[in-house]
């Protein structure tokens, strides 16, 4: 006499019998997307970012005539079209060699002083103890926040008084109050991650504290410094709005000039392509001469 079967329980699938999860939609999409896709389509969308510049730098170089006639893409077929007579007749205007060079008087400065007083400011916020430090640094990060626009009245009253007003002092020095609490806090930001030993190391050897910030926290801090000086660089080369209100006649900068050119000869092609193009290629320049160190100063300091 046999013993009944007993039927078997149906256990948990062992690893050999169970087969992968099944992957979502949006998975499957997403490692399809970061082959050729991903890559296809971040080179159309960098293509359509620098058409306009490719589009202004060709009408730069080309006749009047030419441009009301056409587009600019026809440089590509007629080459014979570039011509550099737009460049000659702007920059035989008195007007705009002087307005580009105000720019520079005016950028040149402005960046360096953010530069020299937000790194001694940051430091001293990083790694010195003075009274109330906590809260100073709180008020320089509060002001980030104010606008400009806020200042804009107050600080005309000021240079009028000071009679700095219309002056390239008086826009140098706006630009700097309102670049040094974002120079101080992402400086003091990159500092503050210096490891204590090296500090100490440089100390024990008889450092003092502007040796200590002359030979080792500059040095280490370079690429946070060359963030902070494509970004004050940037800003105060393309402002408008600050010169607007603070310059004169004699102290204008090139965003300025051009668009006192537009108002002069309406919307003239041939007169703003080459303006704006010389206005935007130095700016360019200046990125693209610090751009390893702009990265590396980006991911090490502004994040943390």
């Amino acid at each position: 006499m046999t013993a009944p079967s007993v039927p078997l329980k149906a256990g948990p699938r062992t690893a050999e019998t169970a087969g992968p999860p099944g992957r979502s939609l949006v998975s499957r999409l997403a490692s399809g997307a970061s082959g050729g896709v991903l890559r296809v389509f971040l080179i159309l969308v960098a293509l359509l970012w620098v058409t306009p510049t490719v589009g202004l730098l060709a009408s730069s170089f080309r006749d009047p005539t030419d441009i009301a006639d056409s587009g600019w893409w026809d440089v590509f077929s007629k080459p014979s079209q570039l011509t550099t007579e737009s460049y000659s007749t702007l920059l035989g205007k008195e007007v705009i060699t002087d307005s580009l060079l105000n720019t520079i008087y005016i950028t040149v400065p402005a960046t360096l002083i953010v530069i020299v007083i937000g790194s001694m400011a940051g430091y001293a916020f990083a790694w010195m103890d003075f009274k109330g430090r906590d809260w100073w640094f709180l008020a320089v990060v509060a002001l980030l926040v104010v606008p400009v626009q806020i200042a804009l009245i107050p600080m005309s009253d000021l240079f009028g008084d000071l009679g700095i007003f219309g002056s390239i002092t008086g826009v140098v020095l706006f630009h700097v109050g309102f670049g040094l609490p974002f120079a101080i806090f992402l400086l003091r930001n990159f500092f503050a991650e210096i490891p204590r030993e090296l500090l100490e190391a440089a100390r024990l050897d008889g450092a003092g504290e502007i040796r200590l910030f002359t030979t080792v926290v500059l040095p280490l801090g370079g690429p946070a410094i060359a963030s902070l000086g494509i970004f004050q660089f940037l800003w105060v080369w393309n402002d408008m709005l600050v010169a607007l209100v603070f310059s004169d006649s004699d102290s204008r900068p090139l965003t300025v000039a051009l668009t006192e050119q537009t108002r002069q000869f309406s919307g003239n092609i041939e007169t703003l392509a080459p303006g704006a193009f010389i206005s935007m290629v130095i700016p360019l320049a200046v990125f693209f001469a610090f751009q390893r160190q702009f990265v590396s100063g980006v991911m090490a300091g502004a994040v943390k």
